[in-house]
């Protein structure tokens, strides 16, 4: 198995949705070279997720003890919580190169070819957004995953023909916000399975304190924990608002050590309230409070209300609203729960059980 650490990036892992007028919701290339600067290189680096990471670490030892490639690893969950950089650990930790890209940058079967083929024993291709990808590709995959082969047919009619690539054994790791969306016979074909869940304060305030440490700015205790309290429970998250709050000391107070007091201004600032809502969250709960005096609405009455893509408000916004418990979600539409209505400080009159 080659050793050593390589990287190829095809395309791109970046293609989540997010509200345009939200800057914090927002990818600028910036936050993703730091993002890329921020993450672990080792498993041992990895914070949270523990039974994630112990079940990753039995796969990959005994994967090497027999000198195999890993099987292929389905990765699920919200974006911002580590999938990617899991890929990478992975490619690193097992020695060989990873070749990541993205469902809806493989527009055809033979940008697939390209890059199958270039794949040595053991690499990685991590396909982000897995779930996005045509019908005839992902069919195409079937065979590769299965036989490390792939059968390309040329010319049309009586003409045509098939065309068999061998491939050498490779470790597809296929990442997705929307495990759902994904069909039973790809689903099938993986052999490990994680679903990422959102990280609790504690773990947050352990990767903010990480990550401070890598920008060369220093941050107390409570101050780390008070941004993981509003980072939504995603590190991504978490590493934004750390950057936003290092600004904010530099210019504003000119501290060199970032307090709570600091970090409680400085994110109030942004928006950013005490549970982690912004302002876009706010509307969100807002509009089904007052239009719809608390629900249930439909998903696209809501979406249309808002001026907002679907996949919007279900990928980016309502995973954090149901986890924190701000929203449900029932057969009828979206409803605001109790919480939601004390957190704006509303009366919240009992909705009828319709689910």
């Amino acid at each position: 198995m080659p050793t050593g650490r390589k990287k190829i990036l095809t395309g791109t892992s970046e293609n989540s949705s997010f509200p345009s007028e939200l800057l914090l919701k927002q990818e600028t290339e910036e936050d993703i070279v730091l993002n890329l600067s921020l993450r672990p290189g080792r498993l041992s680096e990895f914070v949270g997720q523990a039974e994630i990471v112990e079940s990753l670490k039995i796969a990959i030892t005994a994967a090497k003890e027999r000198k195999e490639p890993l099987e292929h690893v389905f990765l699920s969950g919200p974006p911002g919580l580590g999938k990617t950089a899991l890929s990478y650990i992975i490619a690193h930790e097992m020695g060989t190169k990873i070749t990541a890209t993205s469902g809806p940058a493989i527009e055809r079967a033979g940008d697939l070819i390209g890059i199958l083929t270039n794949l040595d024993t053991g690499d990685v291709l991590f396909i982000d957004e897995i779930h996005r990808m045509s019908k005839v590709v992902e069919e195409f995959l079937y065979p590769a995953m299965e036989n490390s082969q792939i059968d390309f047919i040329v010319d049309k009619g009586p003409y045509a023909r098939t065309i068999k690539f061998n491939l050498k054994r490779f470790t597809l790791i296929g990442a997705t916000t929307r495990s759902g969306l994904l069909s039973s016979a790809l689903r099938s074909r993986f052999g490990i399975f994680y679903h990422f869940d959102f990280y609790p304060p504690e773990d947050l305030a352990t990767i903010i304190k990480r990550s401070a440490d890598l920008l060369g700015v220093k941050v107390e205790e409570d101050a780390a924990l008070e941004i993981a309290r509003r980072s939504r429970g995603t590190p991504r998250i978490a590493n934004r608002l750390l950057r936003r709050v290092r600004d904010y000391a530099q210019v504003k107070d000119r501290a060199k050590v970032i307090t709570k007091e600091i970090a409680e201004k400085s994110l109030t600032s942004l928006g950013i309230d005490k549970k982690g809502l912004d302002e876009y969250d706010r509307k969100v709960l807002r509009t089904i409070i007052e239009l719809y005096n608390g629900g249930p609405v439909g998903v696209e009455s809501l979406a249309a209300s808002l001026n907002e893509e679907i996949d919007t408000l279900v990928d980016t916004i309502e995973p954090y609203l149901l986890k924190a418990g701000f929203l449900k979600r029932t057969s009828r539409g979206r409803l605001a729960t109790k919480t939601a209505f004390e957190h704006f400080g509303i009366k919240h009159e009992k909705q009828e059980e319709l689910f």
